[in-house]
């Protein structure tokens, strides 16, 4: 840039520059902004001038000048930024369009098979005489299947030479590749896993094959040694893997390495045993440099040394599987996942068959799981997630393990770890098991002196069968409404044990705990949001003065997962532990909580996405029963097993009556998602049925009638039009009217709570009836919102309504919700005395 200056006299030079002119800046003084803008990249003008006055090479420029030049900087580093990110979008389509390109011709060999081999069975269909058409058929079929899955024969190999274990490395090798990117499994893509640039990558599950398989195809950032080191430390993203022990390491001459490996998995609920596996895991290099890590079980068919049987665990299978890693051009790195494994279903009992042999759960719980973690080190790595209260991502994932872990211990109670089993009552609905080793839960910080009476801790746990329950609603709905199972008293004797003399509480009673509310705080979720980590704050309610020293705020580490309704085959799962207020990065974890599994893949039925409407069900009452033909009507026939584990400690003289509480908590616990799993069953939610009518009681009828009249009398109108006189038809109007119509308490000393709510208001609240009564007004409605009602609340008082403009309100999950008008009116009751107040949202909807 030229320098042009305009000059009155040689003598003020410095002073009359003219700032319409660029001006070409020495190196010195770019090096001298440049630090500024490194520490100050929008500096103030008092800023700008004291640069000039303190920084003499820049005496000779104007304060204007020097604002162009900051923002021509800032232009250019935005500038500079988004090329950077175009070419990285850039970078991932090329990959993915490649990665497409591979899956194309892998799906065209594919139909060229299934047309091959159609053709042949017609062939032999039409040359095979009438008279043993179906035999003949039978053997076409299965002589077809075993060319589609051949057998492999193996001589036996000698355990102790290498020279044979690198055979069956190869074998392995080549096996996993025709898996990978060849035609050796039929694979079919799951629903939902649309390719993209920012998309986990493309997902496939197995139809007709040996065993359970699944495929996944992604792109990461990060390079592919990276890559490898994070999918053969299983143990840090499978959350079933229960320890993963390398026994010995052979090098190979090509450079690879040859592990044995020992593995023990967790068993998903109580009524079935774990699973564990032998295996080898090969790791080379192809010619064209991608990495291979490839993995198979030893067996007798296979070849080579054959690991002893463990108690407490099945033998299971893992068929070739293994990853293939190629670097892509500018960085990064593309990934294929291929994970088949035979769970030896036939040892569990047969309704829970479906958890051992679905591909689908297979590819969550594995597969993307394996994809989704490597991901989120790449984010985490190149800092696009900024995670809050100051915590670094590894420590947040360690909680979530430790969470998990902790669960997964106490619903399989192993034997090695500890855990024995206590006697029962003579019901075997609840198992009750203790562990007497104090690092079980304290781990290294334990110190007998500070302690002295403890004696353990004990876990209750139980598992059911659900019918027609989508686990992701049930689990949400356990998360957001804990009030509706959970007990106060039983959280308080539970976070008790973080003190330094924990038992200085009374002893917790199941049913005895005093009103709570919850404040969920977010601390962590991974990318797709399919998990997120979170602090809970319980806030006690104390109604008399000896119920102070209970009712205190208490908090809990919680993880959840599995939410999402669209997810196929996904595990729903809600695990918390008491935490005290400081929350070390140490902090001993006491994991209890509820996981709900899919046994039957889900239908194309209509999603369950609308609000959890428990109004019918419950009112009627819990124990009632539904119509059987109420599942088939809908065409949603969806079974899950729930497993519930609650884990205490307990001293040694309170053993006996801590298993007593649990055992009656935990039935209590267990009713409770009974009658909530009935209510949200996806019957109530079908519009082709549509919602079954509110319950008939006298209370609903004279209530909705009281609403309707006081409503003519202060306003001068109908809410609906009047063509029915009886309470039962004003009730059913006043259920399904459009606008959100409810009722809340007018109580001079306490914060109104909702006491009524239509189908709509139900549904603008995302609340539940029986949940109803836990929100209180002024918690949905905005600052805007309540200071109109606090100010037009004496006119609403004074002459029996009121108008409210146009506003925004909150559902009890925290959705906006807007509404072009509210209308508030007094409902009187027959002795025209002052019942409670009416609102009526119009025209609402989520923003």
């Amino acid at each position: 840039m030229a320098l042009v200056m305009h000059r009155d006299s040689p003598g003020n030079s410095n002073k009359h520059m003219d700032s319409s002119k660029y001006v070409r800046y020495t190196p010195e003084q770019v090096e001298a902004l440049e630090r500024v803008y490194t520490e100050c990249p929008k500096p103030s003008s008092l800023r700008r001038q004291q640069l000039i006055r303190e920084c003499p090479i820049l005496s000779n420029i104007e304060p204007k000048q020097i604002k162009v030049w900051f923002q021509n900087r800032r232009c250019r580093e935005k500038q500079r930024k988004e090329a950077s990110r175009l070419q990285t979008v850039n970078r991932k389509l090329t990959a993915m369009n490649k990665l497409l390109m591979e899956e194309n011709d892998r799906l065209q060999k594919q139909v060229s098979q299934l047309v091959y081999e159609n053709g042949y069975m017609r062939t032999q269909l039409h040359t095979t005489p009438g008279a043993t058409t179906d035999n003949s058929c039978e053997s076409v079929v299965m002589s077809g299947q075993q060319q589609q899955n051949p057998t492999p024969q193996h001589p036996p190999r000698d355990a102790n030479n290498p020279a044979g274990l690198l055979a069956i490395a190869e074998e392995t090798l080549a096996e996993f590749l025709s898996k990978a990117t060849g035609t050796a499994v039929d694979w079919v893509q799951m629903i939902g896993m649309k390719p993209g640039p920012d998309s986990i990558g493309i997902v496939a599950v197995s139809r007709n094959s040996s065993g359970v398989a699944a495929r996944a195809c992604g792109l990461v950032s990060l390079e592919p040694t990276k890559v490898a080191e994070i999918l053969k430390d299983r143990s840090s993203w499978f959350r079933d893997c229960r320890c993963v022990d390398i026994l010995s390491v052979l090098p190979t001459g090509n450079g690879g390495t040859i592990e044995l490996i020992y593995m023990q998995t967790y068993a998903p609920t109580t009524l079935a045993a774990a699973r564990d596996f032998w295996t080898m895991r090969y790791t080379t290099t192809l010619e064209d440099n991608s990495l291979v890590v490839c993995e198979r079980s030893l067996t007798s068919s296979t070849g080579g040394p054959i690991g002893p049987p463990s108690s407490c665990f099945v033998r299971a299978e893992m068929l070739p599987s293994g990853y293939l890693i190629r670097p892509c051009e500018g960085g990064g790195s593309m990934i294929h996942i291929v994970d088949h494994v035979d769970l030896d279903a036939w040892s569990v009992p047969e309704v829970l068959r479906p958890l051992y042999e679905s591909s689908k759960i297979l590819a969550q719980k594995m597969t993307m799981a394996a994809l989704r973690h490597i991901r989120q080190i790449a984010q985490e790595t190149s800092g696009e997630i900024q995670y809050s209260g100051g915590r670094q991502p590894a420590v947040l994932r360690t909680l979530s393990q430790r969470l998990c872990r902790g669960f997964n211990d106490a619903v399989n109670g192993f034997a090695d770890d500890g855990w024995s089993l206590l006697g029962g009552d003579g019901m075997e609905d609840v198992t009750i098991v203790i562990n007497s080793s104090a690092n079980k839960f304290f781990g290294s910080q334990y110190n007998a002196s500070m302690f002295p009476t403890f004696g353990g801790v004990l876990c209750a746990k139980a598992s059911m069968l659900l019918q027609n329950v989508p686990p992701a609603i049930l689990v949400r709905f356990l998360r957001e409404h804990r009030s509706e199972w959970a007990d106060y008293g039983v959280d308080a004797y539970s976070a008790a044990c973080l003190k330094a003399s924990p038992y200085a509480i009374p002893f917790a009673r199941p049913g005895g705990g005093f009103p709570s509310s919850q404040v969920i705080l977010p601390l962590a979720h991974t990318v797709e949001h399919e998990e997120f980590l979170e602090v809970v704050r319980l806030e006690g309610h104390a109604f008399s003065p000896e119920d102070i020293a209970l009712a205190r705020d208490m908090y809990l580490l919680q993880l959840c997962s599995g939410v999402d309704e669209n997810a196929v085959g996904s595990c729903a799962q809600l695990v918390f532990a008491p935490i005290d207020e400081s929350f070390a990065d140490e902090v001993p974890l006491l994991p209890s909580g509820f996981r709900v599994i899919p046994l039957d893949p889900k239908s194309d039925g209509p999603a369950a996405t609308r609000t959890l409407d428990l109004a019918s069900t419950l009112e009627v009452g819990g124990g009632s029963a539904r119509p059987a033909s109420d599942a088939d009507t809908n065409g949603y026939n969806l079974r899950s097993v729930l497993t519930i584990a609650f884990q205490f400690t307990f001293e040694n003289h309170m053993r006996d009556n801590v298993a007593a509480m649990a055992r009656q908590y935990v039935r209590s616990v267990v009713a409770s998602v009974q009658r909530v799993a009935m209510a949200i069953a996806p019957s109530q939610l079908n519009t082709q049925i549509g919602p079954k009518p509110l319950a008939h009681s006298p209370e609903a009828l004279t209530l909705a009638q009281w609403i309707c009249r006081s409503y003519r009398m202060h306003l001068g109108g109908e809410i609906f039009p009047v063509d029915y006189q009886s309470g039962d038809a004003v009730l059913k109007r006043l259920w399904s009217h459009s606008d959100a119509i409810m009722c809340c308490s007018m109580k001079t000393n306490a914060s109104p709570v909702f006491t009524f709510a239509n189908q709509a208001g139900l549904d603008m609240l995302e609340t539940t009836f029986v949940a109803l009564q836990d929100i209180m007004l002024d918690k949905i409605l905005d600052d805007a919102g309540r200071k109109i009602l606090c100010s037009e609340f004496a006119k609403i008082m004074q002459q029996g309504f009121g108008h409210l403009p146009a506003g925004i309100c909150t559902s009890s999950m925290g959705r906006p919700v807007s509404y072009e008008q509210a209308v508030a009116w007094k409902v009187l009751n027959d002795d025209n005395s002052n019942h409670c107040l009416a609102f009526m949202f119009i025209n609402w909807s989520f923003v």
